[in-house]
């Protein structure tokens, strides 16, 4: 059975991706997919690591785990997600760096399921807006102290995907940015769940929808219904052509007022972000999916 791991990040898709998945629950079986609700294994994986305490589990820990969280037991993939498996919120970005402990922590996870392949998947965010984002989540102090040890132009990806990959050499790694997630929300959730692209999903649309006029989703479902694209890359075209004309202006442009950031940096953070997706996509054992 093969273990896809979906790492986040924080302030991504907000557990969009499991909803999504669920739509699908007859093709998820057929297919051998198992998709537990979070509830069934997020805070019993987070006791067994806290037991565990950093120490290898013993050799039943696997059985008993699977146990708990699957209703099956010819599972041939099994989808997790939290967006906190590699940190919580408060440590995604401490000491000037992103998710410092992502190699120990997604170490200790792929150990719990050592007789079974793992697969991890990792959504990636501009850090000009992750940051913030983070800071509003937190809800406490200012912009300034949150930033205080912080050098933004100092903030990596790759160095977060490296330490995955050193910390798990045997565990494939997808990323894709999330800035292009409504555009390829379908190829994520396949991927994720390992399910033949040729296989109709439900919830293909449910990133879009989301930064969409309701008259816009309407008007794409149409199209795509009576002019059905030829390609992956004819169909991602369509709804870029689509989301131009119908973007709700408040979802896709974010407005950052923020204390000692300016427009100059942000945009450097920007074209350094793009830059990183370029060394992320040369990393050996990594798949970037983009747009």
């Amino acid at each position: 059975m093969t273990v896809s791991i979906h790492l986040g990040a924080h302030c991504t898709d907000e557990d969009q991706l499991i909803k999504s998945l669920l739509k699908n629950v007859n093709a998820l079986q057929s297919a051998g997919v198992a998709v537990p609700g979070p509830g069934r294994y997020r805070k019993l994986i987070r006791t067994v690591l806290d037991k565990l305490d950093g120490a290898p589990p013993t050799p039943d820990a696997q059985d008993v785990l699977l146990e708990d969280i699957l209703e099956t037991d010819d599972a041939e993939r099994l989808v997790l997600s939290h967006e906190s498996f590699m940190s919580n919120h408060f440590n995604a970005v401490r000491h000037g760096v992103l998710y410092r402990n992502a190699g120990r922590n997604t170490h200790e996870l792929r150990r719990l399921f050592p007789d079974h392949p793992v697969e991890f998947f990792l959504a990636l965010r501009d850090p000009a807006t992750f940051v913030p984002a983070l800071f509003d989540k937190l809800n406490r102090g200012t912009f300034e102290d949150y930033t205080a040890d912080l050098d933004p132009e100092e903030l990596r990806w790759s160095g977060v995907v490296r330490d995955i990959r050193e910390a798990n050499p045997d565990a494939p790694i997808t990323v894709w940015c999330n800035e292009d997630t409504p555009l390829i929300w379908p190829e994520v959730m396949h991927e994720v769940s390992g399910i033949e692209p040729q296989v109709r999903f439900k919830g293909g649309f449910d990133i879009l929808s989301q930064i969409m006029a309701k008259e816009g989703v309407k008007r794409l479902r149409s199209y795509l219904g009576s002019h059905p694209p030829a390609t992956e890359i004819q169909r991602r075209r369509i709804l870029a052509a689509f989301l131009d004309k119908y973007a709700l202006e408040d979802e896709v442009e974010e407005e950052l007022d923020l204390p000692g950031w300016t427009p100059e940096l942000i945009d450097r953070l920007t074209a350094q972000y793009d830059d990183d997706m370029i060394e992320i996509a040369r990393i050996p054992g990594v798949t970037l999916l983009t747009a």
